[in-house]
């Protein structure tokens, strides 16, 4: 089993993040994506997408897309759990996952694909226009998620789980988006400081 990770790029992340909340070692194949790594015969040929993560299994089959991967390894080591637990756990999870993924970090790497610098090569065109417009997407949904943080300690309730490394790894990658935290946002900032406070969030 190999990992094709990303360093600091948000999906790569999530994955490291997750298998350092399960205790899951898996032996790591690093990528300069600065140098377009990703996008090298070798993992076009393992994802003619050219994203990372890559997890490669050992009878070759390759799995992509940091919550595929996470859910994969869900199955094999399912504590802690990190999907929730029962059908309505499950649910609620999978609800907030795909609004910290869909309202969070999207626009945030909207924000960052066209508006930085460094994201010449990658997004082609850039259009600067497309990614200002993403800034107050992302500012305007922590807003609801700090009513929403009023009434529990996690993202989609009281233990901590995927949803809330999607919401992690997004603020975080809100720095090189030039996109500030509201000052106001009191409830986002503790539960913040949080999850950053958590060993797995160095990984």
């Amino acid at each position: 089993m190999k990992l094709y990770d990303g360093g600091r790029a948000p999906n790569p992340r999530r994955v490291r993040i997750f298998l350092a909340e399960k205790g899951i070692e898996v032996p790591l194949a690093p990528v300069d994506m600065g140098a377009l790594g990703h996008r090298s015969a070798e993992v076009t040929g393992l994802n003619p997408l050219q994203r990372l993560p890559v997890l490669v299994l050992d009878d070759g089959t390759v799995l992509t897309e940091s919550i595929a991967i996470c859910r994969y390894f869900e199955e094999l080591h399912p504590q802690p759990p990190l999907f929730g637990t029962g059908a309505l756990g499950r649910a609620l999870v999978e609800m907030w996952q795909r609004r910290m993924e869909l309202n969070l970090l999207m626009p945030v790497a909207q924000a960052f694909r066209h508006i930085h610098p460094a994201m010449v090569e990658w997004e082609v065109p850039q259009v600067a226009e497309w990614g200002e417009a993403n800034k107050p997407k992302a500012v305007e949904f922590l807003s609801i998620l700090d009513r929403e943080l009023a009434g529990r300690e996690f993202v989609a309730g009281d233990a901590y789980t995927v949803a809330d490394i999607t919401g992690l790894v997004a603020v975080d990658f809100m720095k090189p988006a030039r996109i500030e935290l509201p000052a106001g946002l009191s409830n986002v900032r503790r539960w913040y400081d949080t999850v950053k406070a958590r060993p797995s969030a160095a990984a």
